[in-house]
């Protein structure tokens, strides 16, 4: 398993700190640098694979191909436009804030990083372990804030009414949205009575029929979350920041290059964390359905599994419901997510105090 190799490396590496006498902070250091690299190369992987997956299932459901020509099945073509990013002039509005503007996708990108620190990939392995033992939900939950101010600052510092429009759109679904998730996520925390996301996953590893899932207090704010999640990383329907037939491209105008990149790579590692979230929380994370097992990298396989089938009902949602408008979204929210929110926090409560 992913924990008995860290045990294994953290071991070698403090034998060769005592042996060399070199400081045993060398050895959290270096964690933490691994952990960080292991964690970049993911979500690249992972917004690359998204971007290719999402090009099939919409020809798919559009009855065509999808790539084809780049590589086997098109499988080249996502590469490539990242490459083609790359070398494309970075420009920037002659009276956009160079600051605020270069400020917007670093802060997303870096929010969305920040925000795997928490994820149980197996036992005992998260690269911050003892922030998942003891606020793990609510770190995860506040460093996804942190995304929205690089909403702002990039529509604000580019100067561009579309983009400030955008920006403020964002912010305001953003904030309303993170209420039905939040409130359908702690749910699972008074059914766990924790917030460690390791232990609410410890608590489901006896099978499939233990995941908090099939709880029929727990169903309501599985699909709350479920809503919420999708439009919390503004896919369609409620992708109205970003709107292209009334916003241009919302606010992210006035983005060339790889700080447009940069956007695109925040939107779709946030999808797939907030697929992770979603099956930590009532799929049973890391373990497996069929109950334990001892084989290597298993829980690594299974929460990707898992995570990925929150990606494919985000990606059948969008290429299946037209888009809302403002006020249909936000009605959606404060009449209808909310107020069948804090239900679902009533009735968790009520049955876990009589159950």
């Amino acid at each position: 398993m992913i924990a008995d190799w860290a045990e294994r490396i953290r071991a070698f590496s403090e034998g060769l700190c005592t042996r060399f006498g070199i400081p045993g902070l060398l050895v959290d250091v270096l964690a933490w640098i691994f952990g960080a690299i292991f964690v970049l190369l993911l979500i690249t992987v992972v917004a690359l694979a998204a971007i290719y997956l999402e090009r099939k299932v919409s020809g798919y459901i559009q009855s065509r191909l999808g790539p084809m020509r780049v590589g086997p099945i098109g499988l080249f073509q996502t590469p490539m436009d990242a490459l083609k990013l790359l070398e494309k002039e970075d420009i920037v509005p002659r009276d956009a804030d160079r600051f605020l503007h270069l400020l917007g996708p670093v802060l997303l990108v870096s929010a969305t990083v920040m925000m795997f620190a928490v994820i149980p990939w197996d036992v005992r392995a998260n690269v911050g372990r003892w922030l998942d033992w003891e606020i793990g939900l609510l770190y995860l939950v506040a460093v996804s804030g942190i995304g929205m101010l690089g909403i702002v600052c990039g529509g604000w510092g580019s100067n561009n009414k579309w983009s400030l429009l955008g920006a403020l759109r964002g912010v305001a679904q953003l904030i309303s949205y993170e209420i039905p998730l939040v409130l359908a996520a702690m749910c699972v925390v008074l059914q766990a009575e924790t917030l460690s996301l390791s232990q609410m996953v410890e608590q489901q590893q006896a099978g499939i029929w233990a995941w908090f899932l099939w709880r029929p207090w727990l169903m309501l704010p599985a699909i709350l979350l479920l809503i919420a999640g999708i439009a919390e990383v503004n896919r369609t329907p409620f992708d109205i920041p970003e709107a292209e037939s009334e916003l241009v491209a919302g606010f992210h105008t006035e983005y060339s290059g790889m700080k447009f990149g940069l956007f695109f790579l925040a939107e779709y590692t946030h999808l797939f964390v907030v697929g992770l979230l979603f099956a930590v929380l009532f799929l049973g994370g890391w373990a497996s359905p069929l109950g334990g097992s001892n084989l290597p990298f298993e829980g690594l396989v299974w929460l990707n599994l898992k995570a990925w089938i929150f990606v494919l009902i985000a990606m059948w949602v969008r290429w299946t419901l037209p888009r809302l408008r403002v006020d249909q979204l936000m009605a959606m929210c404060w009449k209808l997510l909310i107020p069948a929110s804090f239900a679902a926090l009533v009735i968790v409560g009520v049955v876990l105090m009589y159950a």
